[in-house]
């Protein structure tokens, strides 16, 4: 796994200490993860009460996903707009109803990702946010994940570790250690959004 949103709640590992089967590998740390999008939802739209989240109905990471950003909503005194998806199913119509229920932000399933969304996020004067840092590569306005290139190098130990005789069910389910903000400055225009310079001084990587 490099890496699995939250692989105990899924089913893939009995627990991060201990495997147990055939699988191992990095948790993205999701929880804490999407607890940190909603501080960054707060922090660029302070007035933002209804949160839109759109959800993968065909990625088993969508019920955790959804339970976890409820519990965080709850925290800020936000409330959740939940909209399922399957893809490729079209789009619009989840964001017609995130659009009548008046949702302030969207947030966005790390594996939901392509230009239509969020061009339609866009359209629809939705700032769009996501644990997975593709999303504001892809036009997403902001995204708070675990820093990629270090996964993939854990990646690469579990793998030597592996051919070199380990079991995966003995060797622990690792978590990001690193974490990369990644604003899109150009959707921000799009959106009429200022992002205040102490904010951007905080980010890893501002595309503009």
């Amino acid at each position: 796994m490099a890496p699995a949103g939250d692989p105990v709640a899924t089913g893939l590992v009995a627990s991060l200490s201990r495997p147990g089967g055939n699988l191992t590998g990095l948790s993205a740390g999701s929880a804490e993860l999407t607890g940190k999008s909603l501080e960054l939802i707060r922090e660029v739209i302070p007035s933002a009460q209804r949160i839109a989240v759109l959800a993968n109905e065909a990625d088993p990471f969508s019920v955790p996903f959804l339970a976890q950003i409820e519990q965080g909503v709850g925290k800020l005194g936000m409330e959740i707009v939940p909209v399922m998806t399957r893809p490729p199913a079209p789009l619009e119509p989840a964001f017609e109803t995130m659009s009548s229920k008046k949702a302030d932000a969207l947030m966005v399933q790390g594996s939901l990702q392509n230009k239509e969304l969020f061009d339609l996020a866009i359209k629809h004067r939705l700032p769009s946010f996501s644990s997975n840092q593709q999303v504001a590569r892809s036009g997403g306005l902001m995204t708070y994940s675990g820093s990629v290139a270090e996964l993939h190098r854990e990646a690469a130990r579990f793998i030597d570790k592996i051919l070199n005789g380990r079991k995966p069910a003995d060797l622990p389910v690792q978590m990001a250690t690193m974490y990369t903000l990644v604003i899109n400055l150009k959707t921000a225009q799009a959106l009429g959004l200022s992002i205040s310079p102490v904010l951007l001084a905080r980010a890893d990587e501002v595309i503009e």
